[in-house]
């Protein structure tokens, strides 16, 4: 089956002033809480309701291994894919704990790890084992890179028969940093040394030497590079690609997207190369530590809500920034307004 992007509709204007509107009338300065009117005016037209809320949250972490790794790009082998993906179903990784505390729907897919995982509870959504060495072939065939854009669409269904409010897309997949600078730098026509991070700590001669991999496969691949899924196919992975799509549909299913960090953001500016409406719809958690993810977010005119100094990866990020768009939402449904208390401002 060949996936193609549902059509995504833009934001409701007239909700959103609305929201603008009231905010004016609640029993404080104007412009007071900041960034925080600014979010929940956004989920307002969004979401077409006076009383945007933020109640169910879906998480989706998408999973997969990459032939890059094989070129020393990683600090960890690639088994580590496979070990996380454990923790993540015996609810021991930071991004269980978190979804937890928020007690949101939690779900991992096996969208390509390099074996095929028996664990209870693990979605199977696979587009092959792990994604070919794209140092000397593209990453994917056609029909790989269809399958794994389906997983991510088909995440956001079952989100929205849940009745999410609110989605987040993780991922793990060891060396996925390299893939996602070599996206990045492919999409920005970048050089990929200002994209290349530590990952998961690589010290500078490391970093060094993986810039210098991408950078070789980014030539290889250069009359190829044109457009996003061409891109996503040839250096992408297929946790990026699910991602990609899954942000794309979840714009198209009127349900706003939390966008965690550099990998996450990276996908997040390849769904807006191929339907730009689609960015109305993505919040973005925090600044992540990995060297590349301001140049992306500065890309997508992105202002992240958080900065920890996080580089987690997992939807760990994105987690931490819910209940700041939750408050937003209990601060503007549930203040009083001037009228209400017999406060007059002129």
């Amino acid at each position: 089956m060949n996936w193609t992007p549902s059509s995504v509709k833009p934001p409701d204007q007239p909700a959103g002033l609305r929201a603008t509107q009231r905010q004016s009338q609640l029993t404080k300065p104007p412009g007071s809480l900041g960034v925080l009117e600014k979010l929940v005016c956004r989920l307002a037209a969004l979401q077409r309701r006076d009383d945007p809320r933020i109640e169910r949250v879906h998480i989706s972490v998408f999973a997969a291994d990459h032939g890059i790794a094989v070129e020393g790009v990683s600090a960890f082998p690639q088994a580590v894919t496979q070990a996380m993906v454990r923790n993540f179903l015996d609810g021991g990784a930071a991004i269980n704990v978190l979804a937890r505390h928020l007690r949101a729907r939690f779900e991992v897919i096996d969208v390509g790890l390099l074996e095929p995982l028996d664990v209870p509870g693990l979605v199977i959504s696979r587009a092959g084992n792990g994604t070919a060495n794209f140092r000397w072939q593209p990453a994917m065939t056609t029909e790989q890179l269809n399958l794994a854009l389906m997983t991510g669409k088909l995440a956001v269904a079952r989100a929205k028969a849940q009745g999410a409010d609110l989605f987040i897309g993780g991922e793990m997949g060891i060396a996925n940093t390299a893939s996602a600078s070599a996206v990045a730098a492919a999409l920005l026509d970048c050089p990929a040394s200002i994209m290349t991070g530590a990952g998961t700590g690589l010290n500078d001669v490391q970093v060094r030497h993986k810039a210098a991999i991408i950078e070789s496969a980014l030539a290889l691949h250069s009359r190829e590079l044109n457009e996003s899924l061409a891109v996503l196919r040839h250096v992408g992975g297929f946790e990026i690609a699910a991602l990609t799509a899954a942000y794309l549909e979840a714009a198209a299913q009127g349900m706003s997207v939390l966008v965690d960090g550099f990998i996450a953001s990276v996908a997040a500016l390849a769904a807006v190369r191929i339907e730009p409406v689609c960015g109305e719809w993505l919040f973005y958690g925090h600044y992540s530590a990995e060297k590349g993810h301001k140049i992306v977010l500065d890309a997508l005119c992105a202002e992240p809500i958080l900065d920890l100094a996080m580089r987690l990866g997992e939807a760990s990020g994105a987690a931490m920034a819910v209940p700041i768009l939750q408050m937003a939402c209990r601060l503007h449904n549930e203040m009083a307004t001037f009228s209400q208390v017999n406060i007059t401002t002129t």
